[in-house]
C-alpha cells in the first residue's frame, strides 16, 4: 500500500513501519487477558471458531466483546460457546480489509444493542461502511455472491463457456471488477464451498447445492491463488 501510495493517513506522514510498530503480535491466547474487543478470523469452520470463543470467553474480561469474522456461520450458535452471548457479534471485513470499504455488521438473537453498538462506531472509526445483516445464513453479501460463483462453476462444467469467456463476460458485461471465477480463485475454493454448504444445510433449498466441479477442485487441493492453482493457474 505505501508503494502505491495507497497507504491510509500517507499523506500526512504515516508510513508502514509506523504502521508495523503499534502492532503487537502474540501466539498465546493469554494475551488476550485485556483485550476490550477480539475479533476472530480463523479458518471458516463452526467448530473451530466454538472452540476458540470458548477459550477466549474463560481468558478476557467479561464486558469485553468477541466478533466474530465469519462470513456464513451463525453467530447465534457461535454466541452460545461462551458465557456472554450478548457480547457476541459479527463483524464481516470484506477481504482485503485494508482496501475494500464495507464491514458486514451481523447480530445473533442475544446480541445486545450496546454490542453492536460499539462494533459499528469502531468501523466508522476505521473509515469503514457499514451494512447491518440479520443472522441468516450467508447474511446479505454472500447469501448474492456465492450462489453467483456457484453458477459459473456450473457453467463450465457444463462446456456453456470457457473459464476466460465466463470471467470476461461478466466482468465486462455486469460491470464487476473481476469475473467471479477469478473472485473464487482470490477467496479460496474451499472457502467458497464451506460457504455454499453453509447456504444449502442451513435454507435447505437445492438451488444452493454445492457444483460438483467445485468439490473436485477442493478435493484435488486446487483450493486457488493461495495454493498456486484453480481454476486457473498462478
Amino acid at each position: 500500500l505505501e508503494a502505491k501510495g495507497k497507504l491510509p493517513g500517507q499523506d500526512q506522514g504515516a508510513t508502514a513501519a509506523g504502521v508495523f510498530a503499534r502492532i503487537e503480535t502474540t501466539a498465546d491466547l493469554g494475551g488476550m487477558a485485556q483485550a476490550d474487543l477480539v475479533v476472530e478470523a480463523v479458518v471458516e469452520d463452526e467448530g473451530a471458531k466454538r472452540s476458540l470463543f470458548g477459550a477466549l470467553d474463560s481468558i478476557m474480561p467479561p464486558n469485553s466483546i468477541l466478533a466474530s469474522n465469519t462470513s456464513s456461520i451463525s453467530i447465534t450458535r457461535l454466541a452460545t460457546a461462551t458465557q456472554r452471548p450478548e457480547k457476541v457479534v459479527g463483524m464481516h471485513f470484506m477481504n482485503p480489509p485494508p482496501l475494500m470499504k464495507l464491514v458486514e455488521l451481523v447480530r445473533g438473537m442475544q446480541t445486545a444493542d450496546t454490542t453492536f453498538s460499539v462494533v459499528r462506531e469502531l468501523a466508522a472509526e476505521m473509515g469503514k461502511v457499514t451494512c447491518e445483516s440479520e443472522d441468516r445464513p450467508g447474511f446479505i453479501v454472500n447469501r448474492v455472491l456465492m450462489p453467483m460463483i456457484n453458477e459459473a462453476f456450473y457453467t463450465l462444467m457444463e462446456g456453456t463457456g470457457s473459464a476466460e469467456a465466463i470471467d470476461v463476460g461478466m466482468k465486462l458485461g455486469t460491470n464487476q471488477p473481476m469475473g467471479p471465477l477469478q473472485l473464487a480463485d482470490f477467496i479460496g475454493l474451499d472457502t467458497c464451498l464451506a460457504i455454499m454448504r453453509v447456504l444449502h444445510n442451513g435454507l435447505g433449498d437445492s438451488k444452493y447445492r454445492p457444483c460438483p466441479l467445485l468439490v473436485q477442485y477442493v478435493d484435488a487441493g486446487w483450493l486457488g491463488k493461495k495454493a498456486g492453482r484453480g481454476v486457473y493457474t498462478y
